[in-house]
């Protein structure tokens, strides 16, 4: 009698996302802002590692912090200095655009830099939505097992840049990197891989290298854009 119709809902909301995901990207290129979405699991060294790299970085780091609940980051990094903003989840197990959005439209940006963007501590949820970003930095660790990239292939697939944190640690550990690395080609074939130790330091002055090329290549682009405007207004 009556009629049932089943409507992918998930389809709907990943679709929506990105458009607005889209938006916040066009926005902070505009802006001059590399957007970093930092992935992975609890306790692999997430704040750790923009800690660390902003030790290194000659342009300017902005951070938004993404946890289910509590501020201790953002508490953190504001005391170092960092511009810090907090997002809480309240249970969700991912950031996704339309938060990142609001945040952003409340942050100023009054000169060109990085914004990293740490997600909640998971690789399943944030690696299906996109928040915006320009590069998508998946932290691992030693620590984790070297069996990561065959558990959770999506998050390895997508990504732009790998840290391998903890590196220190490996006497300690059978940790198999011949197979870790075997598991990571075979989803990602060209992905960077940079081998660091949060404890030391060690390792993370070639990743902020590595993200201000990035960060240079978008402004590039950026006066390229306001140079065919330029063009064009003279037409």
């Amino acid at each position: 009698m009556h009629d049932i119709r089943r409507i992918d809902v998930q389809e709907g909301i990943l679709d929506e996302n990105d458009h607005i995901a889209h938006h916040v990207n066009e926005h902070l290129t505009d802006h001059g802002i590399l957007v970093v979405n930092e992935m992975g699991a609890p306790g692999v060294g997430k704040t750790t590692t923009i800690k660390n790299i902003t030790r290194h970085l000659k342009v300017r780091p902005y951070v938004i912090e993404g946890d289910i609940e509590s501020d201790l980051d953002t508490q953190d990094l504001n005391a170092m200095g960092i511009e810090t903003h907090q997002i809480n989840t309240y249970g969700a197990c991912h950031l996704d655009a339309p938060l990142i959005q609001h945040q952003t439209e409340h942050m100023s940006f009054d000169e060109p830099g990085i914004l990293f963007i740490e997600n909640i501590g998971n690789l399943v949820c944030p690696a299906e939505f996109t928040i915006g970003e320009h590069v998508m930095m998946l932290i691992s660790t030693v620590t984790e097992g070297s069996d990561k990239p065959y558990k959770y292939p999506l998050a390895f697939e997508k990504a732009d840049i790998i840290i391998l944190n903890k590196v220190d640690l490996i006497p300690y550990l059978d940790f198999d990197e011949e197979f870790f690395m075997k598991g990571v080609r075979a989803l990602n074939k060209d992905v960077p891989v940079f081998k660091v130790s949060g404890r030391t330091g060690e390792g993370f002055e070639e990743v902020a290298a590595w993200l201000e090329e990035k960060a240079a290549a978008l402004e590039v682009k950026e006066h390229h854009h306001d140079h065919d405007h330029d063009h064009h207004s003279h037409d």
